[in-house]
């Protein structure tokens, strides 16, 4: 059986990492999440070349990371959705449309207050994108 090479080794590309964004706002199934505003931490990594920037120090040959937020912030503020499954595909989705030097990002979104705090002390998910692979079809995991 030939070795399957993990995407995230088969170049090297240096990381960017946003950790801790936190936000308040109103997403989950149920109806009081649907009103009453809690906690979401979303972690996003990026991986790029920073070897131009480091040399240059120049901002323009890197990734602007105040820029990254705010594309975060519209998303978790934005349209309330069921499941941080979906923040996090949103938020992977759109980093990699917007910034072109990201190849890759894992994107965690942590909900530490969802209804079940009690017995957790936090709910997350973590994603892995990659622009050159899609996601996998769901439809044939099943199969």
């Amino acid at each position: 059986m030939p070795h399957r090479q993990n995407c995230f080794n088969h170049q090297k590309l240096d990381i960017l990492e946003l950790k801790g964004m936190r936000f308040i706002a109103c997403h989950g199934c149920l109806p009081e999440e649907k009103t009453t505003p809690q906690p979401f931490i979303i972690d996003a990594t990026l991986f790029l070349s920073l070897k131009a920037a480091g040399e240059s120090d120049d901002i323009d040959a890197t990734v602007d990371y105040p820029k990254i937020y705010t594309v975060v912030e519209k998303i978790i503020m934005g349209t309330s959705v069921k499941l941080i499954e979906t923040l996090a595909e949103k938020t992977a989705t759109v980093i990699l449309d917007t910034f072109a030097p990201v190849q890759r990002v894992k994107i965690t979104v942590h909900k530490p207050e969802s209804p079940l705090t009690e017995h957790l002390s936090d709910v997350q998910v973590t994603i892995f994108r990659d622009r050159n692979v899609p996601p996998p079809d769901e439809a044939n995991l099943r199969r």
